[in-house]
């Protein structure tokens, strides 16, 4: 096995487990704010576990992806690092603040500095790297579809249902927020 393959393994698997000790140590209790997940995190967990798990069984040659199968896997190994920090980054900024599940927490206020002055929602496009870097690794356009297409749905569903309770919870200071900084990707979306 190649360094490639097994530092994108270590890569991955530490991004899978990262996500389970932070869906356990970020989770906020009903006591503790105001819930608003509308079952989102559930969705994304079933998305991204469905997707991951049947794009390697779709994988035939003939959706085999064009070009060095040791250039994509570079590609998609530097993606990796950058959805990785991008993620961590922007959960490191909201410290207390951050939660698993859509919840706004009493003492919360609405962060406008670091990543989140070029997106609303940094945390996920950190995850959307993420996908992007596994659909490129499995260097098939079969998988690739899977791994980006419902893991996408799931995550643009639950920045919707955020987006409902940050409005709900600052008003005025987040429309205004939502007209100069895009959701998900700087400058387009």
């Amino acid at each position: 096995m190649s360094i490639l393959n097994v530092t994108m393994q270590l890569l991955f698997y530490g991004w899978v487990l990262g996500e389970v000790v932070i869906a356990i140590a970020t989770r906020t209790r009903r006591s503790k704010g105001g819930m608003h997940d509308r079952g989102t995190q559930l969705l994304l967990w079933v998305a991204i576990m469905v997707s991951f798990s049947v794009a390697g069984r779709v994988a035939k040659p003939a959706f085999e992806m064009p070009g060095s199968h040791f250039a994509l896997r570079s590609a998609a190994l530097a993606m990796m690092v950058t959805g990785l920090v991008v993620r961590i980054v922007a959960i490191w900024t909201l410290g207390r603040a951050f939660s698993a599940n859509v919840a706004i927490r009493s003492e919360q206020r609405l962060m406008r500095s670091g990543l989140y002055s070029l997106v609303r929602h940094p945390s996920y496009l950190g995850i959307e790297i993420i996908f992007l870097a596994a659909a490129l690794w499995s260097h098939n356009w079969a998988s690739a579809a899977l791994i980006l297409v419902f893991p996408t749905a799931a995550v643009l569903y639950r920045i919707h249902v955020e987006e409902i309770a940050l409005k709900k919870a600052f008003g005025v200071e987040y429309e205004e927020y939502a007209r100069v900084t895009k959701r998900l990707i700087p400058g387009v979306y």
